[in-house]
């Protein structure tokens, strides 16, 4: 299939997309709101200088971006920037992260008719696309407006690149019209060569993940939950799981509480619209819950803090002694380790890791991360972290160093954007 009959087969499913758009608003209200952006209906700002694009699908990515963003921001003020996502999570996190300290739009659906009344109106110099979100038609008439096309903090897995393979007719010419790729790892840019990009735009910076941002405001919204929780407690985090996976952390988790009975789960669903349902699963369980919206005690007597709110995982993690990190246990590839190995916590992940494969493999092998096959063995290696103190801060201190010892990769990536904005 080449770009042609995409864009045919595109323009035939669009009542569908719409249709499933619809379907999620009955869920999640936020996808029935701002509908125009995502068919490029957009007002750009009025700038002197042209805009830096930076395209971070949802709240990953968005978090990703945003140290990139800053450095952009402090160094380059000048400069423009308008930053797009595809889903509301990601709209609120960029909002949350910035205000108006960059322009915020959805993404136009990839239809040439929306993304160039999208490129009409913002005239990027620069699409800097966060990880592997390639859509051919944004890659192509950004390319073709005249603005150069980058992919940073680029990752592509095996089952990507098979993917990718499928359609070589319409992923190749993409691909070649991307000025620079920079990856985390040498096997992201391996599987990238295979693809047929010239090798002469790979570069490798490592991951931008591993510049986290840890500031005071962390340390001070994890201070006033604390304030909330009773007592000394042992506390276990299930953080951004998914569909289908707090059913077996649950499981787990009640094995848990044979051993250690006074374990208080912090339990995080990933989608905010999914929150009162995993409420109701909860209290099914025979569980008793204390959520993060109520501002609420959490006495004794509470079995779960349901982390009900939105910009404040690394808070959530603070309070933490294990985590274990979703996506993992159910086939949607892991979410992000590297925030509770940087905290000093014992990471606890199941055999889903496609997301973050390279860093899982990372925190792995020095003994940070723990891959458990399923829910029956997650509940014996959460006891026996618990339980074994220089076991916890053994594998804490090792992510923690790992962390320390990966970063630079945000000044590699800053250096590259500069490179090609200056190279026109």
């Amino acid at each position: 299939m080449n770009r042609t009959a995409y864009n045919i087969l595109f323009t035939l499913v669009l009542p569908i997309i719409v249709i499933r758009l619809l379907w999620r608003a009955i869920k999640a209200p936020a996808y029935a709101k701002r509908w125009g952006e995502r068919f490029g209906l957009v007002t750009a700002p009025e700038s002197q200088e042209p805009f830096v694009w930076i395209h971070a699908v949802s709240v990953g990515e968005s978090i990703a971006a945003a140290p990139l963003i800053r450095k952009l921001r402090a160094e380059q003020p000048q400069i423009p920037i308008v930053v797009t996502t595809m889903t509301p999570t990601g709209s609120t996190q960029v909002q949350t992260l910035f205000a108006e300290d960059v322009h915020h739009v959805y993404a136009p659906y990839d239809h040439p008719w929306f993304v160039k009344r999208f490129l009409k109106q913002f005239k990027p110099q620069l699409l800097v696309i966060m990880e592997t979100e390639l859509w051919p038609n944004i890659i192509h008439y950004t390319k073709s407006s005249g603005a150069n096309v980058m992919v940073a903090n680029a990752r592509l897995s095996e089952r990507s690149a098979k993917g990718y393979e499928k359609f070589v007719k319409l992923t190749a010419p993409m691909l070649q019209k991307i000025d620079c790729i920079a990856v985390q790892a040498v096997n992201d840019g391996e599987r990238f060569k295979r693809l047929g990009v010239d090798d002469s735009k790979l570069v490798l910076t490592g991951s931008v993940k591993f510049e986290m941002d840890l500031d005071g405001s962390v340390k001070e919204k994890a201070a006033a939950m604390q304030v909330l929780i009773d007592g000394k407690r042992p506390i276990l985090i299930a953080a951004s799981t998914r569909e289908g996976e707090e059913a077996k952390v649950l499981f787990a988790y009640k094995q848990c509480l044979r051993e250690i009975p006074d374990l208080l789960l912090i339990l995080v669903p990933r989608h905010p619209e999914r929150f009162n349902d995993v409420a109701k699963l909860c209290s099914s369980n025979g569980l008793t819950v204390v959520r993060r919206s109520e501002n609420a005690s959490v006495t004794e007597l509470t079995n779960v803090f349901l982390g009900d709110s939105m910009g404040e995982m690394l808070s959530y993690f603070s309070l933490a002694d294990v985590a274990f990190v979703g996506g993992s246990l159910v086939d949607t590839g892991c979410h992000n380790v590297l925030e509770p190995a940087a905290l000093g916590l014992p990471v606890f992940v199941g055999p889903s890791q496609f997301n973050f494969q390279t860093i899982c493999e990372q925190l792995e092998e020095v003994g940070a991360l723990k891959t458990v096959p399923d829910e029956r063995l997650l509940a014996p290696a959460i006891i026996e972290a618990l339980c074994d103190t220089s076991l916890r801060d053994k594998m804490g201190e090792a992510g923690k160093a790992l962390v320390a010892a990966n970063k630079g990769a945000l000044q590699r990536t800053y250096d590259l954007i500069m490179r090609v904005l200056t190279s026109e």
